[in-house]
């Protein structure tokens, strides 16, 4: 009975492990051109539909309201129900501010 019990308990910790997904590969990648002081740019696109992009800038450079104003957008497809979805958002002096199709609105 203990090596029936002992079967089924290695059975369903195999059948529970993860299962193997296909390897995700980078499809698209926008080598970021202005990594400074100023502000930064980049993004990427992975072969499971995966993406983000994103820019930055400083804006009030040198005064006590300096901040870094960024812009970008990311997304992922659920692999489920394969929909895509996507947020776009700005974070800057005044907080960060997401924006989706599937996300509640104020």
């Amino acid at each position: 009975m203990k090596l029936i019990v002992a079967f089924f308990a290695v059975l369903a910790v195999a059948l529970a492990r993860p299962q193997r997904s296909e390897d995700v590969v980078l499809v698209k990648e926008t080598p970021s051109d202005n990594i400074g002081v100023g502000g930064y740019n980049y993004g990427y696109e992975l072969s499971n539909g995966q993406h983000h992009e994103e820019s930055a800038e400083l804006t009030n450079a040198g005064s006590e309201n300096e901040a870094l104003a960024v812009r970008g957008s990311f997304g992922w497809v659920d692999p489920v129900t394969n929909q895509r979805y996507t947020v776009t958002y700005v974070a800057d002096e005044n907080g960060f501010h997401p924006v989706g199709e599937h996300l509640p609105s104020a």
